[in-house]
C-alpha cells in the first residue's frame, strides 16, 4: 500500500467538510472567548490564568505547583510565577509541605475563593445571557461536548507524571 492509500481517519470529503465547520469554529469560538474578556468586566478580579489556577485548587484544597502545572498543562516555572503575584495579591497561601519540606502546598485564601465565587458567577451570567434561548438538553449536549474535546485535548497533551501525593485532577476531566 502507498503512503497516499493508507487509510486516515478523515477519509472521505464528508468528513473532511465537517471537520474544516469544526475547524472554523474552533477558532472563531477561542476568537470570541478573548472578545469576552475584552469587552465584558469579567476578568475585572481575576486575569484567566488566576481563575483558573483557582478553579483547580477549588477541588484539590491544596496542592504542589508541579501538580498544578501538570493538570494545567504548564511549566512549573510559569505556575510558580503565577502562584507568587497571587500570593502577593492575597489570593493564595504557601506552606511547606509536611510530608516534604522541600515542596510547598498552594492554598487559596478566604480572599480567592471570594473573587473566584464572583468571577464565577460573572462567567455563568454571560453565559445565561448568551445562551438563554437554549434548552436544557442544547445546554446539556453542549456541555457534554465541550467536556469531551476539552478531555481529548488533555488526553492528547497534558500527560501527568505519576506524583509522590495526589495530583490535581485536569479542570477538563471534571464534571
Amino acid at each position: 500500500m502507498s503512503e497516499s492509500d493508507a487509510p486516515t481517519s478523515v477519509d472521505t470529503v464528508g468528513q473532511q467538510d465537517t471537520l474544516d465547520t469544526v475547524e472554523l469554529a474552533t477558532a472563531v469560538l477561542v476568537r470570541n472567548f478573548e472578545l469576552l474578556r475584552r469587552r465584558s468586566d469579567i476578568y475585572t478580579e481575576l486575569d484567566r490564568s488566576e481563575y483558573l489556577l483557582l478553579r483547580s485548587l477549588e477541588s484539590a484544597a491544596s496542592a504542589d505547583i508541579r501538580s498544578l502545572a501538570a493538570a494545567l498543562g504548564l511549566d512549573p516555572s510559569t505556575v510558580g510565577r503565577q502562584i507568587a503575584t497571587m500570593q502577593r495579591k492575597g489570593l493564595v497561601t504557601r506552606q511547606l509541605d509536611p510530608s516534604d519540606r522541600r515542596c510547598s502546598l498552594i492554598s487559596p485564601t478566604a480572599k480567592g475563593q471570594h473573587k473566584m465565587a464572583n468571577t464565577k458567577r460573572k462567567r455563568r451570567q454571560s453565559l445565561t445571557d448568551t445562551l438563554g434561548d437554549w434548552t436544557d438538553r442544547e445546554l446539556r449536549e453542549f456541555g457534554e461536548h465541550l467536556r469531551r474535546y476539552n478531555r481529548a485535548i488533555a488526553q492528547q497533551y497534558l500527560a501527568i507524571r505519576p506524583q509522590p501525593r495526589p495530583a490535581v485532577e485536569p479542570l477538563a476531566n471534571q464534571p
